[in-house]
């Protein structure tokens, strides 16, 4: 065919070379299939490291044997309350739950990768701002739900006391489980975003009811990282939720600018504010809010 090599565009092959020269040794090959976070690995959409990340993780659940049954129920648990409950009160509000979640996914990877909402706070309070939420009601009701609205916590709370109760064999009255709902009412409160504060909670719940043993807390620990994930999810969706149902309620929301941002209309792209910049953007989103 007497193909000239020169006359090639070499820039199409870039993309295949630039991954090519990480494979060179084995050493290579093996650090390359490592993620450096689980979040890294989907994020980037790598097979390999997904593939290692979803072995790992079920290797894991396999060695924690009943121990992963709780992780299980709790993970369908908070599953069944964002999609099913949350769903059904932000229907009624007018809105998708599943647009609100793709809404807020790149805040929804971090708090799945640090087990903790808080650092994400700054962010969803001027996403919701710029979905026509005014700033006042999201400047009240976010940081209250913070501490105060934690969905996640008291599924937790109620599954981790009927799973110890169940594991040692203890007796559970009705008297009991009431008095656990209103303990936890109290204990809970202030522990948001804060990871591995539900075993001080626990802790101080179960050590009001005589009849389930405090050293139960045993049982949690081996899996207390992997419902910590779900955890601080569930309490941040519910407290997005929550600041969208307030706002209608107080008619304190553009519902048409809303609507627009959630069906991820280009002119209403969310654009994260530049950091020498932030005073002044937040003015011009408070004006788009109201």
């Amino acid at each position: 065919m007497k193909i000239d090599l020169h006359a090639l565009d070499a820039s199409a092959l870039s993309t295949y070379t630039e991954h090519a020269k990480s494979l060179k040794d084995t050493a290579g090959f093996l650090l390359k299939i490592i993620p450096d976070t689980a979040i890294d690995a989907f994020a980037k959409g790598d097979i390999l490291q997904v593939l290692v990340f979803a072995v790992l993780f079920g290797s894991a659940l396999s060695i924690l044997g009943d121990k992963a049954q709780c992780v299980a129920v709790f993970y369908v648990s908070c599953f069944l309350f964002v999609f099913v409950v949350l769903a059904v009160v932000m229907r009624l509000a007018g809105f998708s739950i599943f647009k609100l979640v793709r809404y807020l996914r790149e805040e929804l990877s971090i708090v799945l990768g640090t087990a903790s909402s808080d650092a994400v706070l700054p962010q969803i309070m001027r996403k919701l701002e710029w979905m026509g939420v005014k700033d006042s009601t999201v400047g009240l009701v976010v940081p209250t739900g913070y501490s105060f609205n934690l969905d996640g916590f008291s599924i937790y709370l109620t599954l981790a006391v009927i799973f110890i109760t169940q594991a040692t064999n203890t007796p559970l009255s009705l008297h009991d489980l009431i008095v656990v709902v209103l303990v936890s009412l109290v204990t809970s409160k202030g522990a948001h975003g804060i990871p591995d504060s539900a075993i001080v909670i626990l802790a101080a719940t179960l050590s009001a009811i005589p009849a389930i043993p405090v050293l139960g807390l045993v049982l949690i620990l081996p899996v207390d990282w992997f419902v910590d994930i779900a955890r601080a999810v569930t309490n941040l969706i519910g407290n997005c939720v929550a600041t969208v149902v307030v706002a209608v309620w107080e008619n304190d929301i553009d519902l048409v600018r809303a609507k627009r941002v959630l069906d991820q209309d280009v002119e209403y792209r969310f654009v994260p504010a530049a950091p020498e910049s932030t005073h002044g953007t937040h003015g011009h989103e408070g004006t788009h809010a109201v």
